[in-house]
């Protein structure tokens, strides 16, 4: 089986490494080549979804598709919502149809609804918190609209990301907290992380099982992101005091749901996720800390 990953960033390529490690061969495609570290050699294709010959002839020899590109910098597809229509919901289009009836699993976003419930199941009513929520939704429906997709929503994805342009929320506490500039964050923003290899193994497991639909994958707690870099710090040996609160019209996080928080209703049904499930944040901070994973870069 060959599975092509469009988006070869810190998600894409943790996803190209799990197909790999269960013998599937993985393609990651991107309109620029993945950093070394982020790629782990995996093989690479250039790819601008807004091309809809250049989706053909890259999807073409592909079994299946996992689309997690770009792009997701919320604030900035704020001040650019015509560019990021034509990335998400354009780019969907034209991998919808260079699909041809594969297989596709889109990893979606809470942003498609307002942040007005403490958290979102699959069966509550969509509103999107922002253009990059509006966009996101778009792809959606014209994936699904296929019968052959799954639209994954994923809560915030965190990890170790020494090489990206623009490194996951855990990633920056851990630089920031280690050097002692501390970091400003908002105590009124409530997320449910979930650590990125969580996210690869879900997508995998759904997307090798033929699933199509709709499913959220949200971490097992619910907390601020003051609380939760407080716990980072404890992890890594930091002082928390070195952890601001910010509150979050004042900060990056303005355009953001207060709640970007999900869980599911329907994951308890699906066999090839029974021994997947999500590790808590104290859990993900270990598993990267022990293992090594965290470095100085």
């Amino acid at each position: 089986m060959r599975a092509l990953v469009v988006g070869s960033g810190f998600l894409g390529a943790a996803v190209g490494a799990r197909l790999r490690a269960l013998d599937v061969e993985p393609v990651v495609a991107s309109r620029h080549p993945p950093g070394t570290t982020t790629s782990s050699g995996l093989p690479w294709r250039e790819l601008d979804v807004r091309d809809p010959a250049a989706c053909r002839e890259v999807v073409a020899g592909t079994d299946a598709l996992v689309v997690v590109h770009g792009p997701s910098d919320i604030t900035w597809c704020e001040r650019n919502p015509v560019d990021t229509a034509a990335a998400h919901a354009g780019g969907a289009a034209n991998i919808a149809a260079a699909a041809d009836g594969r297989p596709v699993l889109l990893i979606s976003t809470d942003n498609v609804f307002d942040g007005t419930r403490p958290s979102s199941a699959e069966t509550d009513e969509v509103s999107p918190a922002n253009a990059y929520g509006r966009a996101k939704l778009v792809a959606e429906r014209t994936l699904l609209d296929t019968g052959s997709a799954l639209a994954l929503r994923v809560s915030l994805v965190y990890g170790w990301e020494p090489d990206g342009i623009r490194p996951n929320f855990f990633t920056t506490c851990v630089r920031s907290l280690r050097d002692g500039s501390g970091v400003d964050v908002p105590d009124d923003h409530w997320n449910t992380p979930v650590l990125v290899d969580d996210v690869a193994a879900w997508t995998v497991a759904l997307l090798l099982a033929g699933r199509t639909g709709l499913l959220h994958l949200g971490g097992p707690e619910r907390l601020t992101r003051y609380a939760w870099a407080r716990r980072i710090a404890s992890a890594v040996g930091a002082d928390p005091a070195l952890v601001r609160s910010q509150p979050r019209a004042e900060g990056h996080y303005a355009s953001r749901p207060v709640n970007a928080c999900l869980h599911s209703t329907r994951a308890h049904d699906l066999p090839e996720l029974s021994a997947l499930a999500p590790m808590g944040v104290d859990a993900g901070a270990v598993a990267l800390t022990e293992n090594d994973v965290v470095e100085d870069r």
